[in-house]
């Protein structure tokens, strides 16, 4: 399944992919990226992510960023590259990255390199702590090129890391 507007292996327009925030003049902008699955946020593992949707936890990022004078665009996709456009999209536009890869986390390569190509800093949430689950999960290509990795809080992950981010900036 694809998202409304979006064919496999089409180039994709960040600004296209619906943003749930668009920045604020005056404001400086975070890219908030989900990865694969976390649309499935409150129904998928509660046990493990916690009932919160991937609504609640924009929400909270996007209401901490306002206090802290930042502004938040979010995007999520189940797809390695929609997530890669939006990274090259953010080049010069954004002034830092929050993600929560997903499982791209693991093996997404063509993000780390995007990542690894923007100017700002990149900061790495996970609702659980990857280092306390199975050994597959412990291997992130996307720590190597991020500045800081908040994991195991829960979704009071993307408080801090909106907070780190405003801290980095100032």
């Amino acid at each position: 399944m694809t998202e409304p507007g979006v064919a496999l292996g089409a180039a994709v327009d960040p600004a296209e992919v619906a943003p749930a925030t668009a920045g604020q003049p005056g404001r400086p902008l975070v890219l908030l990226l989900s990865g694969p699955n976390l649309n499935l946020l409150g129904d998928r593992q509660p046990e493990v992510y916690g009932s919160a949707t991937l609504e609640d936890h924009v929400a909270a990022a996007t209401e901490a960023a306002a206090s802290a004078g930042l502004a938040v665009e979010h995007v999520q996709s189940n797809h390695e590259g929609v997530l890669i456009d939006a990274v090259h999209g953010a080049r010069g536009r954004c002034a830092a990255i929050v993600i929560n890869p997903g499982a791209f986390t693991h093996y997404a390569w063509g993000l780390h390199d995007a990542l690894a190509a923007f100017d700002g800093p990149v900061v790495e949430v996970h609702l659980s702590n990857p280092d306390a689950r199975e050994p597959w999960r412990r291997t992130s290509v996307v720590s190597p090129v991020a500045t800081g990795t908040i994991a195991g809080l829960g979704g009071h992950g993307y408080v801090l890391a909106i907070a780190a981010v405003a801290r980095l900036l100032a």
